[in-house]
């Protein structure tokens, strides 16, 4: 049985990028398309300017918008779930409303810090899924919100859960965001050519408070944050697609690079064991030349949804470095959700 999807926010850039996803999905079917009052009422193709190299599909483009509330999606289709695409700044009070009957899978940020509710990397933490049981006897719910973490904290986490069998202490990372990261239509380009910012707003407290929830220990009705020192700093360049990371970590045991090659290498989660359909096979692909990862070349890996790394190596000051690239709108986005979904109903949950 293929579930019932709406997706809120449909006409933005992660909104696409789930109907992307989506299409011919074995599990999901898109049913309702949610966007603002000024979209409703309105075929989506006439309602949405596509921004992907893949073409709008066909089927997408007749359907018809709805407004982004429980009523309108009520009376549009009965439905399974919800993935949100929202704002930050509207996506709160709108998601608790159709939380309240439905399960919600969030890529905003309103909600990713509250205490009952999962900050979901299907390979790094699946046993937080726990609080959708604590969140929906507090808040006496039907349905639930699960978060997907900020896109640079999730490519982050993901290699810094291998290498937490070494006694994970201390990270320091430096981001190099691509432009897709702020949205259509993002950057000014009198901004960023020739250029890169050297702040994103809230960035840098996203990815240090997030990954200590995502790597920290649930203990049955609550999540006790990871002891571990993160510090970042974060920067805007001029590129499409792909997030690269310079990472340095201080590790209680002394692993050599190629130690850490081989946790990178030999790292799986609950969506490979499953073999979930968006599941990459590899979850993190190591890279071998010196030169690499490199965003044009390589956030395309496990389409889209794997994590890239090379340059391992060690470091004077702590202990290992190395550089980890990911795709932001497929795995930091929409594909986060799609695949976090998957596990929802690998598990029993929808």
């Amino acid at each position: 049985m293929r579930r019932k999807v709406a997706i809120l926010g449909a006409t933005g850039t992660v909104g696409q990028r789930f109907i992307e996803i989506l299409k011919g999905h074995p599990w999901f079917e898109v049913s309702v398309l949610a966007a603002s009052e000024r979209s409703a009422g309105k075929r989506y193709s006439d309602a949405c300017t596509w921004r992907l190299e893949s073409e709008m599909p066909e089927e997408i483009g007749e359907m018809t918008v709805v407004e982004t509330s429980l009523k309108a999606i009520e009376k549009a289709e009965d439905i399974d779930l919800a993935f949100s695409a929202l704002p930050g700044s509207i996506a709160g009070p709108v998601e608790e409303e159709i939380a309240e009957e439905y399960p919600v899978v969030s890529k905003a940020s309103a909600h990713r810090m509250d205490e009952d509710v999962p900050l979901l990397i299907p390979e790094v933490n699946p046993e937080q899924l726990g609080l959708i049981e604590v969140q929906r006897e507090r808040r006496g719910w039907r349905g639930f919100i699960s978060t997907d973490p900020n896109c640079s904290t999730i490519q982050l986490a993901i290699t810094l859960k291998p290498l937490m069998e070494f006694g994970l202490k201390k990270v320091i990372v430096s981001t190099m965001q691509a432009l897709s990261g702020a949205g259509y239509p993002g950057v000014p380009s009198l901004d960023i050519i020739d250029n890169v910012i050297p702040y994103i707003r809230k960035e840098e407290e996203k990815i240090q408070f997030e990954s200590l929830k995502i790597l920290g220990t649930f203990d049955g009705s609550r999540v006790k944050p990871a002891d571990i020192m993160i510090s970042a700093s974060c920067n805007r360049v001029n590129v499409r697609d792909g997030h690269l990371e310079a990472v340095f970590v201080e590790l209680e045991a002394k692993p050599t690079p190629e130690e850490v090659e081989d946790a990178f290498r030999n790292f799986v989660g609950e969506p490979q064991r499953l073999k979930l359909p968006t599941a990459p096979e590899k979850p993190i692909i190591v890279k071998d030349e010196p030169d690499r990862p490199q965003p044009r070349y390589d956030r395309n890996e496990g389409g889209g949804m794997s994590v890239v790394v090379g340059r391992v190596r060690r470091d004077p000051a702590l202990t290992i470095k190395y550089l980890c690239l990911g795709h932001n709108t497929v795995r930091g986005a929409a594909g986060a959700g799609v695949l976090s979904a998957e596990l929802m109903v690998a598990k029993g949950i929808l």
